[in-house]
């Protein structure tokens, strides 16, 4: 969060419409509860108040990064073991080339503890306190129950739009990104 506000604050010099999927909208969503001073519009996609994972959940994420064979000999081989989804070909086109083969530019161990920090409670306090526009938009496919998302939106503020799409999983912003540059441009352009 931190380094959010830092690069706002430092860099950019002005409120800011802030985007974030998944970990990065919880991150967003806590810097705009933080700092409502630095950010005049929020966008969430597939971003919730956390607090809803598990130990399990933990477990099947650690078990699937290091199931990872690497390092990969080349992209053919990460594609054979990844697949060719939008995600699959996301992770691939983000392997680091080292001089063994393709490697993550991430530590799976780090990546689990910091979703674990997410999951560690719920904020609603900081969602319930947001009173700026803000979008949440939600993939047909995606992580959250429909009871999840009725929630979400009835203890945000009523400036909160919720978009959801017909198509798209966790990752809309990949596989339904169509539908995701059209939600985003129009309520950009609208607030």
């Amino acid at each position: 969060m931190a380094d959010v506000v830092f690069v706002i604050e430092s860099v950019l010099g002005r409120p800011v419409s802030l985007v974030g999927q998944s970990m990065g909208g919880h991150t967003a969503l806590l810097v705009a509860s933080a700092r409502p001073d630095l950010v005049e519009r929020l966008v969430l996609l597939e971003a919730g108040v956390g607090g809803d994972g598990n130990d399990r959940s933990r477990s099947d994420l650690r078990r699937f990064f290091t199931s990872w064979p690497v390092p990969f000999g080349n992209e053919a081989h990460a594609r054979a073991f990844l697949g060719d989804s939008p995600l699959a070909r996301s992770w691939i086109a983000d392997l680091e080339m080292r001089p063994d083969g393709l490697w993550p530019r991430f530590d799976p161990d780090v990546m689990v503890e910091t979703i674990a920090h997410v999951d560690a409670h719920p904020r609603w306090p900081e969602w319930c306190s947001l009173d700026i526009p803000t979008l949440a938009v939600f993939g047909a496919e995606g992580m959250f129950s429909a009871a999840a998302k009725d929630e979400f939106m009835s203890r945000g503020s009523p400036q909160v739009t919720r978009v959801d799409f017909d198509g798209g999983s966790h990752d809309a912003h990949l596989d339904a990104s169509a539908e995701w540059i059209t939600a985003l441009r129009a309520f950009l352009v609208r607030v």
